[in-house]
């Protein structure tokens, strides 16, 4: 059950990427889940590099600054650049950018899985005969402040309510004066951040490797669509909600099919609820 929820907790943050870009671009961008393997590889080979001297507090926001720029980097040289904006043209880039990262990843963190050490800082806590490791403490906080920060983020600053404007009405943002693509360079930025934050956090449970993006890409999405695509709670609802199933369904001899079981879920949760546990469906007059 704790191991379902820490790794929901990572999930959850892969879907507060595909929700941050989506309520920004209107577009899916599955090479969200790429940020998570960078971040991951980029932590190991930090911690890992011979006579650094670096701690994991620098591994950690080296990580971050690296995915957060491939995040600005994805908007300004592929997205902003296309020449078609039909949504499935878009998807398609992504699916692009996707191998393409995986390739890089390949090339500059080698094909070898990396292996790191827990974080420490935290003992290990006896909640009633549960054990919670001290790095499944560090990611319930790192998703905890992420929430609060995106929530402070869309909610109470200018800019939050300027990246929402500049999704719903680019042309009458633009003559308010918001910029859609300045909006859509910080969401891409804010996305990668994040999964660099949940992919260095993640490395010492789940060994990196550049083959990860990928399914961790497909799980993030599974939990923002399960949410309700767009909604910030309902993407971390979404995380957690997976990541237990995935537990359960390991814990009762059915590890094998942990991630079937997970889309199963997925499956059931639209049929009952269309746009999602906490998504709200929208009827156009045409």
């Amino acid at each position: 059950m704790i191991s379902g929820l820490v790794i929901g907790c990572i999930y959850g943050m892969a879907a507060l990427g595909f929700t941050i870009v989506f309520n920004a671009t209107r577009v899916i961008n599955f090479a969200n889940g790429e940020f998570l393997m960078l971040g991951g590889l980029a932590t190991a080979a930090v911690i890992g590099a011979e006579a650094s001297g670096w701690g994991t507090v620098a591994a950690v926001l080296v990580a971050a600054a690296l995915t957060t720029l491939v995040g600005l980097l994805m908007q300004a040289l592929a997205f902003d650049k296309a020449k078609s904006r039909d949504l499935q043209m878009l998807v398609m880039l992504t699916i692009g950018i996707t191998l393409m990262l995986r390739g890089g990843a390949s090339i500059v963190f080698g094909r070898s899985v990396s292996f790191v050490n827990d974080f420490g800082g935290f003992p290990e806590l006896d909640a009633g005969g549960v054990f919670i490791p001290p790095q499944g403490l560090w990611i319930a906080l790192a998703m905890m402040a992420v929430s609060l920060a995106l929530w402070l983020l869309f909610s109470h600053t200018t800019i939050g309510k300027a990246m929402q404007a500049a999704s719903m009405e680019p042309r009458a943002a633009a003559l308010c004066g918001i910029e859609p693509r300045h909006m859509a360079l910080l969401a891409f930025a804010i996305a990668g951040l994040i999964g660099g934050l949940a992919g260095a956090l993640m490395a010492p449970l789940a060994p990196p490797f550049y083959e990860n993006g990928i399914a961790l890409g497909l799980k993030g999405f599974a939990a923002a669509i399960a949410g309700g695509l767009g909604n910030p709670i309902g993407a971390v609802l979404g995380g957690l909600l997976i990541g237990l199933v995935e537990s359960l369904s390991a814990g009762y001899g059915a590890s094998g099919y942990k991630d079937a079981v997970s889309f199963l879920l997925l499956v059931a949760v639209l049929i009952v609820r269309p746009a999602g546990l906490l998504g709200k469906l929208q009827v156009k007059r045409v």
